[in-house]
């Protein structure tokens, strides 16, 4: 076998270029989950470095067995940035030949943060939102939030109403035109967290991740059956609420439980159900369409992978980026 001399480079634009859909971004996303339920996916817990407070640089290895897919991720989140700026996330994911272990590409991974982090959220949806939800509630009104809403309309195409609220009343405006002009909806800012909550069959909590939060969400601001997946850790979800749901689950429960040692999720139930299982057919989900359900996305390196993959084979398709030397 001749000793591989290049290297597929992927920049932002390159990324964005491609046009890969949400859609199939959720496909891939549900896929890895599926398969990470089957025993198919080798991903620990991901070590990090923290140079500032309240920020990290993480490294994210996974590989999906029956898939054949390995890579990595390393990649920042800075909550500071934004006042320089800079985007709070940044990243470079490299891919591996699963037989040799020689990179195969590296690619920028900002883009692909943001979306795959809207696909798991659509996924986690699926098995765990009550049937046919109509309101949608962002809290965080950045690339996460536009993430989750694109990826959220897609996968559940009859949500009709958003309520936003974010600290930064003009963060929180911008997104109701964005969600009004782009998708069509009726879109509401908010003056409060509980205000935004109130009505909402689905809640998305997207604010930046904190060493010491103060929780505000709790279990009687919600209606009833709504959907609760929290991607800031425990910054907006008090604790009652984690032990309100008929159903608590994370994307990963070793990752869930690694991070409680660490210093966060002070109080959540003892025994989670991991998504994968659910995605699975495992585990239950959602049995009622009463039932509070909350999901702790924490972000996993297989939703990465899978879509670099997805991003690398479209590439080669289309001869697009730059191969270097290795």
């Amino acid at each position: 076998m001749a000793i591989p001399t290049e290297i597929l480079y992927l920049s932002q634009s390159d990324i964005a270029a491609l046009g890969l859909e949400m859609a199939d971004i959720v496909a891939a996303v549900e896929t890895a989950f599926r398969e990470k339920g089957r025993g198919q996916v080798e991903m620990p817990p991901k070590p990090g470095i923290h140079t500032r407070p309240d920020a990290f640089i993480h490294a994210m290895p996974a590989y999906v067995r029956s898939l054949g897919i390995a890579g990595m991720k390393w990649v920042s989140g800075y909550p500071e940035n934004p006042l320089q700026g800079l985007p709070y996330i940044s990243g470079l994911l490299i891919l591996n030949d699963v037989e040799t272990g020689f990179p195969l590409a590296v690619m920028d991974a900002t883009w692909i943060t943001a979306n795959r982090t809207g696909a798991a959220t659509a996924v986690a949806a699926k098995y765990l939102a009550r049937p046919d939800p109509r309101s949608l509630a962002i809290l965080g009104c950045g690339v996460q939030g536009r993430s989750n809403l694109r990826a959220l309309t897609v996968a559940l195409p009859r949500i009709e109403r958003v309520y936003a609220y974010d600290v930064n009343d003009d963060a929180a405006r911008n997104f109701c035109r964005e969600a009004s002009g782009g998708y069509g909806l009726s879109c509401e800012v908010r003056g409060s967290a509980r205000e935004a909550v109130a009505e909402a069959d689905i809640v998305v909590t997207a604010g930046p991740i904190l060493r010491n939060p103060t929780p505000v969400i709790a279990p009687e601001w919600l209606r009833e059956g709504a959907f609760v997946c929290a991607l800031d850790f425990d910054s907006y979800a008090a604790p009652a609420l984690f032990h309100a749901a008929a159903v608590f689950c994370a994307d990963d429960v070793p990752q869930l439980f690694y991070y409680q040692k660490n210093g966060y999720f002070a109080d959540i139930p003892a025994n989670p159900t991991d998504l994968g299982d659910i995605v699975a057919g495992a585990a239950a989900g959602r049995k009622t369409s009463s039932e509070l359900t909350v999901c702790v996305n924490l972000g996993l390196a297989v939703e990465d992978v899978v879509t670099a993959h997805a991003l690398y084979r479209l590439a080669s398709e289309k001869g697009a980026g730059r191969l270097l030397p290795l």
